[in-house]
Protein backbone atom coordinates (compact mmCIF):
# COMPACT_ATOMS: atom_id res chain seq x y z
CA UNK A 1 0.00 0.00 0.00
CA UNK A 2 1.13 3.63 -0.65
CA UNK A 3 1.37 5.07 2.78
CA UNK A 4 2.13 8.66 0.86
CA UNK A 5 -1.29 8.72 0.40
CA UNK A 6 -3.14 8.04 3.57
CA UNK A 7 -4.12 11.44 5.13
CA UNK A 8 -3.07 12.91 8.59
CA UNK A 9 -4.67 14.60 10.88
CA UNK A 10 -4.57 16.41 15.02
CA UNK A 11 -6.80 17.83 17.13
CA UNK A 12 -6.23 20.69 19.44
CA UNK A 13 -8.65 21.45 21.94
CA UNK A 14 -8.56 24.22 24.06
CA UNK A 15 -10.44 25.81 27.10
CA UNK A 16 -8.99 25.94 30.81
CA UNK A 17 -12.58 24.01 31.93
CA UNK A 18 -10.99 21.58 29.91
CA UNK A 19 -7.91 21.12 31.90
CA UNK A 20 -9.37 21.65 35.34
CA UNK A 21 -11.59 19.04 34.57
CA UNK A 22 -14.95 21.08 35.20
CA UNK A 23 -15.77 20.27 31.40
CA UNK A 24 -15.66 16.22 30.27
CA UNK A 25 -14.53 16.41 26.42
CA UNK A 26 -16.84 14.83 24.59
CA UNK A 27 -15.39 15.73 21.10
CA UNK A 28 -12.21 14.16 20.83
CA UNK A 29 -13.44 10.52 20.67
CA UNK A 30 -16.25 11.63 18.01
CA UNK A 31 -13.65 13.09 15.92
CA UNK A 32 -11.83 10.03 16.25
CA UNK A 33 -14.11 7.66 15.09
CA UNK A 34 -15.11 10.28 12.03
CA UNK A 35 -11.45 9.89 11.36
CA UNK A 36 -11.71 6.27 11.33
CA UNK A 37 -14.37 6.22 9.27
CA UNK A 38 -12.96 8.62 6.57
CA UNK A 39 -9.78 6.62 6.75
CA UNK A 40 -7.68 9.55 8.15
CA UNK A 41 -4.96 9.08 10.28
CA UNK A 42 -5.40 10.78 13.69
CA UNK A 43 -1.94 10.75 15.27
CA UNK A 44 -1.92 13.56 17.65
CA UNK A 45 -4.21 15.08 20.12
CA UNK A 46 -3.23 18.35 22.61
CA UNK A 47 -5.03 19.92 24.87
CA UNK A 48 -4.43 23.78 26.02
CA UNK A 49 -5.65 26.47 28.26
CA UNK A 50 -6.81 29.37 27.10
CA UNK A 51 -3.65 31.28 26.78
CA UNK A 52 -2.55 32.94 23.40
CA UNK A 53 0.85 32.06 23.10
CA UNK A 54 0.31 28.19 23.98
CA UNK A 55 -2.38 27.93 21.62
CA UNK A 56 -0.12 29.39 18.49
CA UNK A 57 2.84 27.03 20.01
CA UNK A 58 0.47 24.32 19.62
CA UNK A 59 -0.58 25.08 16.18
CA UNK A 60 1.95 25.81 14.36
CA UNK A 61 3.47 22.99 15.78
CA UNK A 62 0.30 20.59 14.38
CA UNK A 63 -0.02 22.34 10.98
CA UNK A 64 3.34 22.00 9.77
CA UNK A 65 3.25 17.87 10.57
CA UNK A 66 -0.21 16.79 9.98
CA UNK A 67 -2.13 17.10 6.56
CA UNK A 68 -5.49 18.42 8.77
CA UNK A 69 -5.45 20.16 11.67
CA UNK A 70 -8.95 20.63 13.87
CA UNK A 71 -9.69 22.54 17.09
CA UNK A 72 -12.46 22.91 19.52
CA UNK A 73 -13.52 25.59 21.65
CA UNK A 74 -12.64 29.17 22.68
CA UNK A 75 -15.02 31.20 19.85
CA UNK A 76 -18.15 32.26 21.40
CA UNK A 77 -18.54 35.69 22.97
CA UNK A 78 -16.50 36.26 25.90
CA UNK A 79 -13.44 37.53 26.85
CA UNK A 80 -11.35 34.46 27.24
CA UNK A 81 -12.99 33.14 23.92
CA UNK A 82 -9.34 34.14 22.23
CA UNK A 83 -9.07 31.17 19.45
CA UNK A 84 -9.67 33.58 16.42
CA UNK A 85 -7.07 35.72 17.50
CA UNK A 86 -4.62 32.68 17.87
CA UNK A 87 -5.03 31.74 15.07
CA UNK A 88 -4.62 34.45 13.15
CA UNK A 89 -1.58 35.67 14.69
CA UNK A 90 -0.25 32.22 13.87
CA UNK A 91 -0.62 32.50 10.48
CA UNK A 92 0.23 36.29 10.61
CA UNK A 93 -3.18 37.85 9.68
CA UNK A 94 -5.69 40.13 11.19
CA UNK A 95 -8.41 38.92 13.02
CA UNK A 96 -11.42 40.70 11.55
CA UNK A 97 -15.19 40.98 11.64
CA UNK A 98 -16.12 38.84 9.14
CA UNK A 99 -18.72 40.82 6.77
CA UNK A 100 -20.69 37.76 6.00
CA UNK A 101 -20.61 36.33 9.49
CA UNK A 102 -21.90 39.91 10.95
CA UNK A 103 -25.01 39.83 8.42
CA UNK A 104 -25.71 35.83 9.73
CA UNK A 105 -25.41 36.63 13.35
CA UNK A 106 -27.12 40.06 13.12
CA UNK A 107 -30.02 38.52 10.66
CA UNK A 108 -30.46 35.60 13.27
CA UNK A 109 -30.56 37.95 16.72
CA UNK A 110 -33.15 40.30 14.71
CA UNK A 111 -35.05 37.28 13.94
CA UNK A 112 -35.34 36.53 17.37
CA UNK A 113 -35.74 40.03 18.88
CA UNK A 114 -32.27 39.87 20.73
CA UNK A 115 -29.82 43.10 20.69
CA UNK A 116 -26.99 41.53 18.60
CA UNK A 117 -24.10 43.25 20.90
CA UNK A 118 -20.69 43.61 20.99
CA UNK A 119 -20.02 40.41 22.78
CA UNK A 120 -22.24 38.49 20.12
CA UNK A 121 -20.11 40.60 17.60
CA UNK A 122 -17.36 38.76 18.68
CA UNK A 123 -18.59 35.25 17.39
CA UNK A 124 -18.05 37.34 13.73
CA UNK A 125 -14.33 37.42 14.47
CA UNK A 126 -11.88 35.54 12.39
CA UNK A 127 -8.74 35.68 10.26
CA UNK A 128 -8.80 37.30 7.31
CA UNK A 129 -9.26 35.53 4.27
CA UNK A 130 -11.15 32.53 6.28
CA UNK A 131 -13.77 30.24 4.78
CA UNK A 132 -16.92 29.45 6.97
CA UNK A 133 -17.92 26.19 8.58
CA UNK A 134 -21.78 26.31 8.62
CA UNK A 135 -22.85 25.94 11.82
CA UNK A 136 -26.73 24.72 10.97
CA UNK A 137 -27.30 24.55 15.33
CA UNK A 138 -26.55 27.80 16.59
CA UNK A 139 -25.62 29.78 13.53
CA UNK A 140 -22.05 31.79 14.34
CA UNK A 141 -19.53 29.70 11.89
CA UNK A 142 -16.40 28.46 12.30
CA UNK A 143 -13.80 28.64 9.76
CA UNK A 144 -10.60 27.01 7.63
CA UNK A 145 -7.49 28.48 7.29
CA UNK A 146 -4.92 27.18 5.07
CA UNK A 147 -5.34 23.32 6.64
CA UNK A 148 -6.38 24.45 10.07
CA UNK A 149 -10.36 24.05 10.88
CA UNK A 150 -11.94 26.10 14.06
CA UNK A 151 -14.97 24.93 15.30
CA UNK A 152 -17.05 25.87 18.39
CA UNK A 153 -16.50 23.12 21.49
CA UNK A 154 -20.19 22.60 22.41
CA UNK A 155 -20.40 18.93 21.54
CA UNK A 156 -23.82 19.38 19.30
CA UNK A 157 -21.71 22.91 17.05
CA UNK A 158 -18.91 20.61 16.55
CA UNK A 159 -20.38 17.41 15.34
CA UNK A 160 -22.51 19.36 13.37
CA UNK A 161 -19.68 21.69 11.94
CA UNK A 162 -16.58 18.41 11.78
CA UNK A 163 -19.65 16.27 9.92
CA UNK A 164 -19.56 19.21 7.00
CA UNK A 165 -15.93 19.33 7.51
CA UNK A 166 -15.42 15.85 6.97
CA UNK A 167 -17.59 15.58 3.67
CA UNK A 168 -15.22 18.33 1.46
CA UNK A 169 -12.04 16.30 2.63
CA UNK A 170 -10.54 13.75 0.13
CA UNK A 171 -11.02 10.56 2.06
CA UNK A 172 -8.76 7.21 1.93
CA UNK A 173 -8.76 3.70 2.25
CA UNK A 174 -10.74 2.38 5.66
CA UNK A 175 -8.70 0.48 8.59
CA UNK A 176 -10.13 -2.85 8.97
CA UNK A 177 -9.56 -4.14 12.20
CA UNK A 178 -10.19 -8.33 13.68
CA UNK A 179 -10.86 -8.67 17.27
CA UNK A 180 -9.65 -11.64 18.48
CA UNK A 181 -10.32 -12.38 22.68
CA UNK A 182 -7.25 -14.21 24.35
CA UNK A 183 -7.87 -15.46 28.04
CA UNK A 184 -3.94 -14.89 29.34
CA UNK A 185 -2.94 -11.59 30.41
CA UNK A 186 -0.31 -9.40 28.90
CA UNK A 187 2.53 -10.80 31.21
CA UNK A 188 1.89 -14.14 29.20
CA UNK A 189 1.75 -13.41 25.91
CA UNK A 190 4.07 -10.19 25.68
CA UNK A 191 7.89 -12.06 24.31
CA UNK A 192 5.34 -14.12 21.57
CA UNK A 193 3.16 -11.01 20.35
CA UNK A 194 5.88 -9.04 19.96
CA UNK A 195 7.01 -11.41 17.30
CA UNK A 196 3.97 -11.98 15.68
CA UNK A 197 4.60 -7.61 15.31
CA UNK A 198 7.64 -8.21 13.66
CA UNK A 199 6.62 -10.43 11.28
CA UNK A 200 3.85 -8.83 10.49
CA UNK A 201 4.72 -4.93 10.04
CA UNK A 202 2.36 -3.72 7.68
CA UNK A 203 -0.07 -4.43 10.78
CA UNK A 204 -0.54 -2.75 14.08
CA UNK A 205 -1.51 -5.08 16.88
CA UNK A 206 -2.74 -3.49 19.86
CA UNK A 207 -3.53 -4.98 23.24
CA UNK A 208 -5.69 -3.97 25.90
CA UNK A 209 -6.04 -6.19 29.40
CA UNK A 210 -8.99 -6.65 31.44
CA UNK A 211 -9.69 -7.98 34.65
CA UNK A 212 -12.62 -8.96 35.98
CA UNK A 213 -11.86 -9.59 39.80
CA UNK A 214 -10.54 -13.00 39.73
CA UNK A 215 -8.59 -13.04 36.33
CA UNK A 216 -6.52 -11.21 33.70
CA UNK A 217 -7.73 -11.48 29.77
CA UNK A 218 -6.79 -9.68 26.82
CA UNK A 219 -8.31 -8.39 23.80
CA UNK A 220 -5.84 -8.32 20.86
CA UNK A 221 -6.78 -5.70 17.97
CA UNK A 222 -5.21 -6.27 14.42
CA UNK A 223 -5.61 -3.27 12.31
CA UNK A 224 -4.34 -2.44 8.89
CA UNK A 225 -5.64 -1.28 5.67
CA UNK A 226 -4.58 -4.74 3.85
CA UNK A 227 -7.33 -7.09 4.12
CA UNK A 228 -4.49 -10.05 3.50
CA UNK A 229 -2.07 -8.30 5.90
CA UNK A 230 -4.82 -8.74 8.51
CA UNK A 231 -5.79 -11.72 8.14
CA UNK A 232 -2.66 -13.08 8.08
CA UNK A 233 -1.63 -11.31 11.32
CA UNK A 234 -4.93 -12.84 12.91
CA UNK A 235 -4.33 -16.28 12.09
CA UNK A 236 -0.09 -15.93 13.71
CA UNK A 237 -2.49 -14.43 16.65
CA UNK A 238 -5.11 -17.40 17.05
CA UNK A 239 -2.40 -19.76 16.81
CA UNK A 240 -0.54 -18.54 19.24
CA UNK A 241 -3.81 -18.13 21.96
CA UNK A 242 -4.40 -21.58 21.14
CA UNK A 243 -1.16 -22.71 21.49
CA UNK A 244 -0.72 -21.31 25.02
CA UNK A 245 -4.03 -22.90 25.93
CA UNK A 246 -2.56 -26.21 25.14
CA UNK A 247 0.35 -25.21 27.25
CA UNK A 248 -2.21 -24.42 30.45
CA UNK A 249 -3.83 -27.57 29.71
CA UNK A 250 -0.70 -29.61 29.58
CA UNK A 251 0.66 -28.03 32.82
CA UNK A 252 -2.57 -28.31 34.91
CA UNK A 253 -2.77 -32.03 33.68
CA UNK A 254 1.08 -32.30 35.12
CA UNK A 255 -0.05 -31.15 38.58
CA UNK A 256 -3.04 -33.16 38.89
CA UNK A 257 -0.79 -36.06 38.21
CA UNK A 258 -1.87 -37.72 35.29
CA UNK A 259 1.32 -38.01 33.63
CA UNK A 260 -0.24 -37.02 30.12
CA UNK A 261 2.42 -34.20 29.34
CA UNK A 262 2.25 -34.19 25.75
Amino acid sequence: MNTSSIKTAAMLAIGDELLSGRTKDKNIGYLADLMTVAGIDLKEVRIVADEEDAIVEALNALRSRYDYVFTSGGIGPTHDDITADAVAKAFGVACIHDPEAMELLAAMYARRGIEFTEARQRMARMPEGSRHIPNPVSTAPGFIIGNVHVMAGVPQVFQAMISHVVGLLPTGAQVITRSITCPFGEGDIGTMLAAIQKAHPETSIGSYPHFDGTRFSTELLVRSRDLQAVSLAAEAVEAMVAELAAEKERVVMRDQGTGELA
